[in-house]
């Protein structure tokens, strides 16, 4: 079926970034019809596109890291640290209707590709801007990766593990995508400001002030002078049915019963232990919480006796509030991702028909386009310098550069 025209068709959007956060932005808009051109140093480009070689990455031999993030794009291979590759670079960015950069501010002003170097010649351009620390302060250059200005820094790093374990490193990108979708959020609200005003604006968001955002209700209880986050052991969790056991199949679920004035009946009625309802050790809010060792200890004897499968079936039923706790492997089998329309097929010229991860923006008026593989660096060069007016002997010497 031939692929419709997104809603943002018509948009031009330059895209100056490496790795993910900002690029994953613009991918969303190419998604949806913008035709997106990607600028990448020669000859390597990107080095976003290398990443999935590197462990802990799963080993495979298809470039999945970059079939994800740089699909339905264009590329084109330009050393603007040079005079005449800058130059081109703002005769790409003129006939633009979107800038989208990830480099850090004293890279920016080197450049000259400021959002105030640019606007004063462009007075409709929207430029959207991801850094790592934000754009003021002392750590404004400095280079930020999701794993330490989203995760580290915000304090998720530091929350999310056992009493008796060690905080975890971060999975690839885990902090990048969502703060993918504040910059392509930003994009959003500046193209409707452009309508009302005719002006464009500049768009900001950084790595540390989405880490922030996720981790806002801590934050927000520290900045209101509450105590640490205390962190709790899953054998004596504070309620029991804030936890997570594992079936006699060696699966594992996470209980998420937060209503507990309805939710221990209905969780004393799943294990088949409802003459616990009424036990003094455990009939009300403040019992449980003190001996919650103990029941804990019963819960996990229980839900060791028999399998996910009938464990899904018992916990529906009741009904308590459960997720099963999947492997990363599993999701591609996951019957609910699929019907939800997580994934999208694509047809790879190498690789055949293929599913890749679905942003998770959906419009009822409008389709996204048909996905489209990531393209080579620099595949479309020569084609895009020459709509800018560049003649042969011109694109040969900026390939030179």
């Amino acid at each position: 079926m031939e692929s419709q025209p997104g809603i943002l068709s018509g948009l031009r959007v330059v895209e100056a970034a490496t790795y993910i956060a900002a690029p994953a932005a613009a991918t969303m808009l190419a998604d949806f019809g913008a035709e997106v051109i990607k600028v990448e140093r020669p000859p390597h480009g990107d080095p976003f596109r290398y990443l999935y070689q590197n462990p802990p990455m799963p080993p495979s031999e298809i470039n999945y890291s970059f079939l994800l993030d740089g699909r339905n794009k264009q590329s084109i291979a330009l050393n603007i640290a040079h005079a005449k590759g800058r130059e081109a670079m703002l005769k790409l960015i003129a006939s633009a209707d979107i800038f989208v950069t990830n480099y850090q501010p004293d890279v920016a002003e080197k450049l000259g590709l400021r959002y105030e170097d640019l606007a004063p010649h462009h007075p409709r351009l929207i430029y959207a801007h991801l850094t790592g620390y934000g754009e003021t302060g002392p750590d404004v250059d400095r280079p930020g990766y999701d794993m330490t200005a989203y995760w580290a820094r915000s304090g998720l790093m530091e929350s999310l593990h056992d009493a008796d374990g060690v905080p975890s490193i971060s999975v690839c990108g885990m902090g990048d995508h969502p703060s993918s979708m504040s910059v392509f959020a930003g994009i959003m609200l500046a193209l409707y400001d452009r309508q009302r005003t005719g002006l464009g604006t500049k768009v900001s968001s950084s790595l540390l002030a989405n880490g922030v955002w996720s981790n806002s209700s801590l934050v927000q209880a520290a900045l209101c002078g509450a105590p640490p986050h205390q962190h709790s052991r899953r054998a004596a969790a504070r309620n029991v049915m804030i936890n997570h056991y594992t079936t006699r199949d060696g699966k594992r679920f996470l209980l998420c019963a937060i209503q507990p004035v309805y939710d221990w009946p209905r969780f004393c009625k799943a294990i088949e232990r409802e003459d616990l309802i009424d036990d003094a050790r455990f009939n009300t809010i403040a019992a449980r919480t003190e001996n919650c060792a103990e029941l804990v200890a019963i819960a996990d004897a229980i839900f060791a006796t028999r399998d996910m499968a009938d464990w899904r079936q018992i916990l529906d039923a009741n009904p308590v509030a459960w997720g099963p706790v999947n492997r990363t492997i599993d999701a591609p089998d996951d019957p609910q991702m699929a019907a939800a329309g997580l994934f999208r097929e694509m047809q790879h010229p190498v690789y055949g028909p293929m599913r890749i991860v679905n942003p998770p923006v959906n419009l009822a008026s409008a389709t996204k386009v048909e996905p489209l593989p990531s393209p080579e660096v620099g595949q479309h060069t020569t084609a895009i310098l020459r709509s800018l007016g560049y003649d042969e002997d011109a694109i040969e010497e900026l390939s030179r550069l």
